[in-house]
């Protein structure tokens, strides 16, 4: 009688757990239960405290009394059921509470204090780390994104307090097939992943350089609605030539010099082959990698897989956008944009992306043929370290090659082979001064004195190099030296400048961030076989055409980072156009490329 009258004590989910622990076989004891995942179910193999602790399915204090019973979470989370504003509400008070302690010390800026809280926030609950991060992007964007993560990247090995994404090591070889296996999503729509080699314009940063990974991803999910859960940051450590990591003992990398040539490659190609092989119709997206290896990865697998460099071919398309909106800002129609006398600071791997995609636009606006394609190569001088770049150069970088001047072009001009920055822009008395060239302050008084005189009525200034101490120049030197009638962007956030009188001098973010969410989820909705140089201009051109009249004309050459969830929807709408006109798309999900080509009306909304 006492064992009845216990059980009748027993509250009925417990004698529910009770009779499925005794009925159920052991392999079959963990439950399976639904959550969306846009429109489709998606099966969650966890309960209790494993929920909690998974911040992909962890919703904290929002779960409901319904969803506590289900889950066996009753009794696990305070009482009072919080809405997601709630939290928010909750989470962004503590945040800026906590910004100056979070500090460790005064060395530590402010910045990276708010991405240790955004952080801690991302490993105990993603669904609200997202939801903060889309209603506070043009704050948090500079945090997760540049400038911010390069000084995580520079502190990673302190910083690193749970991993994220997945390390192939040159110690991998031969293992990368079934490591793979170990990620647990069977499904991955976008991989980012890096060597670690050229971070930003901070160097070879070996295995810390996994933080640009993740903060490129993070854009993603918020920018383009793909799924967090679909989404896999990954470092490829083949070692650094970074004395410095080589030396310090707390260095989480390979310490080991990278390797080169053959060995190298073969890396790749096990890496490539294996992401693959799992994950057929993913899309990777290779990121600061360094310029010898950059063009010839991308030249190597352009073609075999969906893959694209947004170092090369992202930066080139917010570059192309930038300088169309300058012609625009002059007053001219876009296709007078072959006039235009361009000097580019840099020959590095982002400096001859966007040559040869300026090159290409050049010369499709002038008929597309090897005449066209001539005649755009002699609107731009380049200068690299050494100098102008010309064919009198020893040992010329390849890629560099085609837009080395020849000698009678640099000496009609008053030039040599090595001129100076400040002599090529004295004499060449460009439209546009585009700065690629990762050295900070390189515009400096004596080059922006030559810039003033530019034969354009408004001359454009790119300080394109990232993080913010890299940028070429500041936007107060540029307005203060060269005058306030010109068109200033730059890689970096800085603020606009206030000339008084209500005047003010627009500083355009020419952010990547622009363009890769938007090439990456047009590739996933068109199903495309490969990321082709048409989708990628289709692209820039949507960018470049996004702002009205009125607002270039004023200065206004890139829009606010604010909208770029609606910016995202416009160039990935472009993108799968363009691969539908290439013959190139495959379909999405339920919708094949037959149907894809019957929509009238692309209109794509990212809540993927």
């Amino acid at each position: 009688m006492s064992n009845f009258t216990n059980q009748m004590r027993l509250s009925s989910s417990l004698i529910k757990r009770l009779k499925r622990s005794l009925t159920t076989p052991m392999v079959m004891q963990t439950r399976s239960f639904t959550t969306t995942e846009g429109h489709r179910p998606s099966m969650v193999h966890k309960r209790s405290l494993d929920i909690l602790h998974d911040p992909w399915f962890n919703k904290g204090t929002a779960f409901s009394m319904t969803e506590r019973d289900r889950l066996d979470l009753r009794g696990l989370l305070p009482p009072n059921v919080m809405s997601s504003e709630q939290q928010i509400e909750r989470f962004m008070a503590d945040l800026k509470r906590l910004e100056v302690q979070a500090r460790d010390g005064p060395s530590d800026p402010y910045a990276l204090a708010k991405w240790r809280i955004l952080n801690r926030l991302h490993d105990r609950n993603e669904t609200m780390y997202y939801k903060v991060l889309i209603a506070n992007i043009e704050e948090y964007a500079p945090i997760v994104y540049t400038p911010t993560v390069g000084l995580v990247c520079q502190n990673y090995s302190g910083l690193f307090r749970r991993p994220r994404g997945m390390y192939f090591s040159a110690e991998d070889r031969g293992e990368m097939m079934s490591m793979v296996y170990n990620w647990p999503a069977d499904q991955v729509d976008m991989i980012v992943v890096t060597d670690g080699s050229r971070i930003l314009g901070l160097g070879d940063l070996g295995v810390q350089g996994i933080g640009i990974a993740i903060g490129k991803l993070d854009l993603y999910v918020a920018a383009a609605g793909i799924n967090p859960q679909r989404v896999l940051p990954v470092m490829i450590d083949v070692g650094t030539n970074n004395e410095k990591l080589l030396k310090d003992p707390l260095y989480l990398g390979l310490q080991e010099h990278r390797l080169e040539g053959e060995e190298y490659i073969s890396v790749i190609d096990e890496f490539m082959e294996a992401v693959f092989t799992r994950w057929p119709h993913v899309i990777v997206q290779f990121e600061d990698f360094q310029s010898k290896w950059a063009f010839k990865l991308l030249q190597r697998y352009r073609d075999t897989y969906r893959m694209f460099n947004d170092d090369v071919q992202g930066t080139a398309g917010v570059a192309i956008a930038g300088l169309l909106g300058a012609v625009r800002a002059q007053g001219r129609p876009m296709i007078d944009f072959p006039k235009q006398k361009i000097v580019v600071a840099g020959a590095g791997s982002a400096g001859i992306g966007v040559l040869n995609a300026a090159r290409k636009t050049m010369a499709r606006m002038l008929g597309n043929n090897e005449s066209a394609f001539d005649s755009a190569r002699s609107q731009f001088w380049v200068v690299d370290a050494k100098g102008l770049i010309t064919e009198e150069r020893e040992n010329i970088d390849p890629d560099a090659q085609p837009f080395a001047r020849k000698v009678n072009e640099a000496s009609r001009q008053g030039l040599r082979e090595g001129a100076s920055l400040v002599e090529v822009v004295q004499q060449v008395k460009p439209d546009v001064l585009l700065g690629l060239s990762a050295v900070g302050g390189l515009f400096s008084k004596e080059v922006l004195e030559a810039l003033k005189g530019s034969t354009s009525t408004r001359p454009a200034i790119f300080a394109m190099s990232n993080p913010t101490k890299n940028a070429e120049c500041t936007p107060e030197e540029a307005f203060s030296i060269v005058g306030d009638n010109i068109i200033f962007a730059s890689g970096s956030p800085f603020k606009d400048v206030d000339f008084g009188n209500g005047l003010i001098g627009h500083c355009n973010q020419g952010n990547n961030m622009y363009l890769f969410p938007g090439i990456g989820l047009g590739t996933l909705l068109s199903g495309s076989r490969i990321i082709s140089d048409g989708m990628l201009q289709a692209a820039a051109e949507c960018l470049a055409a996004y702002m009205t009249e009125e607002e270039v004309l004023k200065g206004f050459i890139y829009p606010s980072i604010s909208s770029i969830r609606d910016i995202t929807k416009e160039v990935a709408a472009a993108v799968v156009r363009e691969a539908i006109e290439e013959d190139l798309a495959e379909g999405y999900r339920e919708m094949d490329a037959r149907e894809l080509c019957k929509l009238t009306q692309l209109r794509v909304c990212p809540c993927m």
